[in-house]
């Protein structure tokens, strides 16, 4: 690593860490501002407020990165432009792109850090935070958790299984009166009632079961036998596989965000079990997916914007940055929250609406960046 590396890294990473912990301190007093009077009907005491806190910490930094790196690259390199050090660099014979070097590699970390945390912590901490505000008292509004499901269904589409479940527990894997009808290969179809079920040894055991078979190529269900105890290796869903589908049955629910809400390790195997899914909520979920893979690629976009906005020589003053990057996140806002409305309503490919924005972006900073002399 050069010795100008080095250096520009450094006048990064400062403004960088000062950013992040001005949004940290603003964004820990606007939370216990507006969430006091919640955290007090939840009855939480003062060590369960912080832990409140620490919950949903993740989810503010997820936010809150490609701002601060914004905020810091428009720091960093709008003065180093009004000290004349690009100028002086160039002169000696660094190019523009070379001498962005540095900013790159922070992006790219950056980008790797923003997923990890969208997708591994993020998607905890909000199960977690859900944890510490039923703690004490449980809202008359939700009398389950997530974890618990009444009077459900779904559809498993690879293996042309159809369950109906009464109640079903995550956590303990127990069914309550769950319904499974499937169709042979032949067309034929097969039916499965039962008292309980759980989840045991790697197969479903289904207690006081009744199995029914078509009597006909269209004839109605005939009982074949009745058991105690009859276990289905067949059936090859699991617990977790369950959850997840009856999370996705309500589709127009699920559709109602407009963002890229989903956690990847969700929306893939749902999409992959169930390729029939009808075309409209097939092109939301394709939506969200192609918008959670986007979504940690703004770290590296916003490298591009601010060369051009701050590496061209001459004396700026440094408000002219910061009302830079309050006009690119609000347009990059507007061309987002655009992109995803019309890509999950079917008006544009899934991948084009959800990584238009990163795409513009990207174009226009190194357009910009080709003119700067």
């Amino acid at each position: 690593m050069r010795l100008h590396d080095r250096y520009l890294f450094r006048e990064l990473l400062t403004p960088l860490a000062y950013c992040l912990g001005g949004f940290l301190v603003f964004w820990i007093s606007f939370f216990f501002f507006t969430e006091l009077e919640h955290m007090q009907e939840s009855k939480l005491h003062a060590l369960d407020c912080v832990e409140y806190a620490a919950a949903m910490t993740p989810g503010f930094f997820v936010m809150a990165l490609p701002i601060a790196l914004l905020l810091a690259l428009l720091y960093a390199l709008t003065h180093h432009a009004r000290h004349n050090e690009i100028t002086a660099l160039r002169a000696a014979g660094v190019s523009l792109w070379r001498l962005c070097t540095p900013y790159f590699v922070v992006g790219l970390v950056a980008v790797g850090v923003y997923f990890a945390l969208n997708e591994l912590m993020v998607p905890r901490a909000a199960d977690w935070s859900d944890q510490i505000l039923n703690r004490y008292v449980k809202p008359a509004s939700a009398s389950k958790s997530k974890t618990q499901f009444d009077k459900e269904g779904f559809r498993n589409a690879r293996a042309h299984r159809n369950w109906q479940i009464e109640r079903f527990d995550f956590v303990t894997t127990a069914m309550l009166h769950p319904n499974v009808s499937w169709t042979l290969p032949d067309g034929s179809w097969h039916a499965l009632t039962a008292e309980s079920a759980i989840y045991t040894n790697g197969a479903w055991t289904f207690f006081n079961a009744q199995l029914f078979a078509q009597s006909g190529a269209h004839g109605n269900l005939v009982p074949l036998f009745v058991t105690n105890v009859m276990v289905m290796p067949a059936f090859d869903e699991t617990p977790k596989q369950i959850a997840r589908n009856l999370r996705f049955s309500d589709a127009e629910g699920l559709l109602k965000s407009r963002s890229a809400d989903i956690p990847l390790s969700e929306l893939w195997p749902y999409l992959r079990d169930n390729p029939d899914i009808p075309a409209r909520e097939k092109a939301g979920l394709l939506t969200k997916f192609h918008g959670r893979l986007a979504a940690p690629w703004v770290c590296l976009v916003v490298v591009f914007i601010a060369i051009p906005f701050s590496a061209a020589p001459g004396r700026r003053n440094l408000f002219f940055g910061v009302a830079g990057s309050i006009f690119i996140c609000f347009a990059f806002f507007v061309l987002q929250t655009t992109g995803l409305a019309l890509g999950m309503n079917g008006y544009l490919p899934a991948w084009l609406a959800a990584w238009l924005p990163n795409l513009f972006f990207a174009a226009l900073g190194i357009f910009l960046t080709l003119r700067i002399r």
